[in-house]
């Protein structure tokens, strides 16, 4: 029997009826075959990469083309899942048509099914007309990785009251936009409830408290593979940055003492000949 795909109407659904929506980012072919097995509904691929992968500091420098790359290699693993890609830094924010250019070029290269973009009322021209050419919009809140520099670093928002009614306004207003689901990030989780009852659409937290219609974290985080890169707000479900370091030794071990290969992982001529 063919495995259903999660659309939008299943995620809409999932606010009313459960169970919680459950994201991973994902960035190659391999991760998104074990997530989707695993039973993920969304994988994310997220500017994130150029942190995990790319070894950068933030996210900024991360390309369109580098996106759609990333993106198209999660694609071929046909997942169940709903596939999101993040629109990268200044793909989106000069202009309306460059953000329809953007979001459609992900579509149409990559084979995914919607986009993520960072913003509230400021970006709200951009959702509309992206939904109105066909494309599916994710939203973003709070602590938003592209506005680093205006935000003073990776800090907690929606501090103060105002704050609070301010992204309350923006999250009404992307919803009213057009877009399906929103990610709130690095909030106070009273404020991510208050958004959560306050909008039709599913929410998505990430370091945003339980009250969210579902989470999401970045896959290098969950798994534990970069032991030095720890965030209090992460669960870390396996340590598997030390089980590879604990491989890669015990492979140097083998190949210098001159136990690998051995003749169980080697082919002898007469085994060949025909």
């Amino acid at each position: 029997m063919a495995k259903h795909k999660i659309c939008i109407a299943d995620l809409l659904a999932r606010k009313a009826s459960g169970p919680k929506i459950v994201a991973v980012t994902a960035y190659d072919v391999t991760f998104a075959r074990l997530f989707d097995e695993a039973g993920v509904d969304i994988l994310l691929v997220g500017d994130s990469l150029g942190m995990v992968v790319q070894g950068l500091d933030n996210t900024l420098p991360v390309t369109l083309d580098e996106m759609i790359y990333h993106a198209r290699a999660v694609a071929r693993a046909k997942p169940q899942a709903h596939i999101v890609v993040d629109l990268p830094f200044m793909s989106y924010q000069i202009s309306v048509e460059s953000a329809v250019a953007a979001a459609g070029r992900v579509l149409k290269e990559s084979g995914c099914e919607a986009i993520k973009l960072e913003g509230g009322t400021t970006v709200t021209p951009q959702v509309a007309a992206c939904v109105a050419a066909g494309i599916p919009v994710m939203g973003h809140l709070g602590l938003t990785p592209q506005s680093i520099n205006v935000l003073g670093g990776f800090r907690v928002q929606g501090r103060t009251p105002v704050a609070q009614d301010q992204l309350l306004k923006d999250a009404q207003a992307l919803e009213q936009a057009g877009a399906y689901a929103l990610v709130l990030e690095g909030i106070p989780s009273e404020l991510a409830e208050r958004v959560t009852q306050a909008v039709t659409i599913p929410t998505i937290g990430i370091f945003a408290g339980p009250h969210c219609d579902g989470q999401v974290l970045v896959c290098y985080d969950m798994l534990g593979l970069q032991p030095k890169r720890q965030f209090r707000f992460v669960k870390r479900y396996a340590e598997l940055g030390l089980a590879t370091i604990d491989a890669a030794r015990a492979f140097v071990h083998d190949v210098q003492a001159g136990q690998f290969p051995d003749a169980a992982h080697s082919v002898a001529a007469e085994s060949i000949r025909e």
